[in-house]
């Protein structure tokens, strides 16, 4: 699977709304797989079935 950088849009329980950037399509995950300190608004890069947070942030 190719990288792909994300934004956190929505943050509901425990699940997160991540938004591609570039592509705007939405993606429902579990806030168990996403780094420690994610937060509305917090970029994330995701390659080899990991995500990071975005050192751009």
């Amino acid at each position: 699977m190719e990288p792909k950088d994300y934004i956190v849009i929505k943050i509901a329980g425990e699940y997160a709304t991540l938004q591609e950037i570039g592509t705007e399509e939405e993606l429902f995950i579990a806030l168990a797989l996403l780094p420690e300190g994610t937060d509305l608004g917090t970029r994330l890069h995701y390659e080899m079935f990991s995500y990071e947070i975005a050192e751009n942030a």
